[in-house]
């Protein structure tokens, strides 16, 4: 009788786990930086991982920025997401795991793997491939009832980073008309200069250095000409049909 007792409990304790879907969470929050990594959003690995989990239809916050009243007072509405890796010679495997606030794992995802040689490029393919066995799982939010947090003394104020406001347009001569800029660029130092990416990421400018301090010769891919600061902010300008081009970049080094 013990026996069909403890049976039938964890048979129900089991189902009970079961119903804890993705299906039953709206927010995911990322961390800013990952255990296994020396450095905040490094390859820009935490920013895509919020790119493709909102992708798939979650609403998505870094856990250290203000969040909204219905996740700040409860944290058990959220899943947390976050990466495993697992080390080799050649080869960049990581693995996705989505967690509930009591450390309860309710998605984990086959290993993503590259075997590109660079850096940025390896982690940026892993990650992706570590996706598709989320991407390839349904998901419509139910708008369930998902476990209550304890009751935890006052959390201390996360101060927001601030996100960079661009300047007044700098005026340019009449021969070059000024482009407004899209988005902020990120840059990764290479061997030769650095690389500016976006938020994709994506590769926007080659700079490759010169002798001139803030003055690099660039290359988009369909255009080339020079990088340089003036007053302050940063300008690419290149020729395109004999027209001098100038376009303002927001750069952060």
């Amino acid at each position: 009788m013990k026996r069909y007792f403890l049976i039938l409990f964890l048979f129900t304790a089991i189902s009970g786990y079961a119903q804890n879907t993705i299906n039953n969470y709206k927010y995911v929050l990322v961390p800013e930086q990952f255990s296994f990594f020396k450095q905040v959003n490094q390859y820009r690995l935490n920013a895509l991982t919020k790119t493709l989990l909102e992708e798939k239809g979650f609403t998505v916050y870094f856990d250290n920025s203000d969040l909204p009243t219905e996740i700040a007072n409860n944290k058990c509405k959220a899943m947390n997401a976050d990466l495993i890796e697992k080390k080799g010679m050649f080869t960049t495997t990581v693995t996705l795991i989505l967690k509930d606030c009591q450390g309860n794992v309710v998605f984990k995802g086959k290993e993503g793997k590259s075997r590109e040689k660079e850096f940025n490029a390896s982690y940026t393919e892993a990650l992706r491939n570590a996706f598709v066995s989320l991407n390839e799982l349904p998901y419509t939010f139910t708008g369930e009832t998902v476990p209550t947090a304890p009751v935890a003394k006052a959390a201390v104020p996360v101060v927001p980073v601030p996100t960079p406001v661009p300047a007044s347009p700098v005026a340019a001569p009449a021969t070059a008309p000024v482009n407004l800029p899209s988005g902020t660029l990120y840059a990764q130092a290479t061997a030769n200069g650095f690389q500016l990416i976006d938020t994709t990421p994506k590769r926007v400018l080659t700079l490759f250095k010169t002798s001139v301090q803030d003055y690099f010769i660039a290359d988009s891919g369909q255009f080339k000409g020079i990088v340089l600061k003036k007053d302050g902010e940063w300008f690419f300008e290149y020729y395109n049909n004999d027209k001098l081009i100038s376009e303002k970049l927001l750069i952060k080094f």
